[in-house]
């Protein structure tokens, strides 16, 4: 009896396993699936984003800032990242001779894993190393391109630019896109042109909202209601609300679409691996961002609008962006430069043009002012009337 008792016990106990065992596997199973499909889904992001990052890479001629006394890399040093918006799209045939439209220096702090975004506002007068008179900051690509607007922005700010990545009017759409839009708080109602240039296809209400790509262009690219200072912040806040969009579980899935969204729109020179290393400012969620903005005032002589930059507060970006960056707080000692008129030419009758305006004489080197005797610590403004004229001076309106 008791043997028969011991046998049934023991049937009931392999029966109990049995069922754990199937309730074990039923719950792993799906789990095994998820990781292995999740697996296989980041091994195709990552090699989709090793490919789109070649592609996009291109040198910029520089093997590394003329401000830095070695080579810095991001997986150890704090570095800086210049962000270039191009107004080129495909209807505008490439960036040639294109203008930035946006520009945004960034600055990473490895050890605090935090984020200081500055905004240049497109308008700022200040010194082309290119052609070697002041003009807008944003004609600085059309007249150098990538290297040109980097020796700009190092030679407005005394901060080495290490990184740049340039983006297109395709590029800023494609990704708002493919993350289903970004909900921002729309400041003012506004009509604006769309990215092919459509007047008025853009209208949008104040308040807070989902934008979709080409709304949030125009949002960000409007300058009919205030000035460049807050059509900066208008695109950190964007900006940011596409960060946010990003780093969101409900946007993992749409990574794919991300990469490709960027694919060919963007050039940088930062390696697949460099991008990598930086991914650690995410790791614990959206990193410690702190939107820096340079202040000044309208000015428009002569017809041209011009951002005229305040040089006390200049010189406090410079030492923030440089103390971030655990750089020797400096400064080049050089005061805002103003628009001047260019003099009368010694002997010239009234109403009369001289004839070298806007010539450039073939055997004359331009003239860095930045090389001449300072006097008062200001360069000499008057431009000479055998130095390249700015050819964008005298056709750019103020809503340009």
């Amino acid at each position: 009896m008791s043997k028969f008792k011991d046998s049934e016990t023991r049937l009931r106990s392999r029966g109990k396993k049995r069922k754990l065992r199937k309730r074990v596997t039923f719950i792993l199973l799906p789990l095994i699936l998820i990781f292995l499909g999740v697996a296989v889904y980041a091994g195709s992001l990552y090699i989709k984003a090793n490919s789109v990052a070649n592609k996009a890479f291109e040198d910029d001629g520089r093997e590394k800032s003329s401000l830095r006394d070695k080579l810095v890399d991001p997986k150890f040093d704090n570095v800086s990242i210049l962000v270039m918006g191009i107004d080129s799209s495909e209807k505008r045939s490439g960036d040639g001779d294109a203008r930035t439209d946006s520009l945004m220096l960034a600055t990473l702090n490895k050890e605090k894993k935090s984020v200081k975004l500055l905004s240049i506002p497109r308008d700022s007068y200040t010194y082309i190393p290119d052609v070697g008179y002041s003009t807008k900051i944003n004609h600085a690509h059309a007249f150098g391109g990538t290297k040109g607007t980097i020796e700009t922005v190092e030679n407005l700010l005394d901060v080495p630019v290490d990184y740049y990545v340039k983006v297109n009017f395709d590029a800023f759409i494609d990704v708002v896109e493919s993350l289903d839009g970004v909900t921002v708080d729309v400041p003012f109602e506004f009509n604006e042109q769309d990215s092919r240039d459509k007047a008025n296809a853009i209208h949008l209400k104040k308040g807070k909202q989902k934008l979709n790509g080409e709304e949030a262009l125009a949002l960000a690219r409007t300058r009919k209601i205030d000035n460049d200072i807050e059509r900066g912040k208008r695109q950190q806040m964007i900006l940011e609300a596409m960060l946010d969009r990003a780093i969101s579980l409900n946007s993992v899935l749409k990574y794919d679409d991300i990469i490709e969204a960027v694919g060919e729109n963007m050039t940088t020179n930062l390696t697949f691996s460099d991008i990598k290393s930086l991914i650690a400012y995410g790791t614990n969620g959206k990193p410690d961002i702190e939107s820096l903005s340079l202040k000044g005032r309208d000015y428009q002589p002569s017809g041209t609008y011009y951002w005229q930059l305040e040089e006390e507060g200049l010189v406090d970006v410079k030492h923030k962006l440089q103390k971030h960056l655990d750089l020797p707080l400096k400064n080049n000692d050089t005061q805002i430069e103003t628009y001047r008129e260019n003099p009368e030419v010694p002997g010239q009758q009234e109403g009369e043009q001289d004839l070298n305006e806007g010539q450039q004489d073939p055997n004359q080197q331009q003239e860095d002012p930045y090389q001449q005797p300072a006097q008062n610590n200001q360069y000499q403004e008057q431009q000479d009337p055998n130095q390249q004229q700015d050819p964008y001076q005298q056709q750019q309106q103020y809503n340009q």
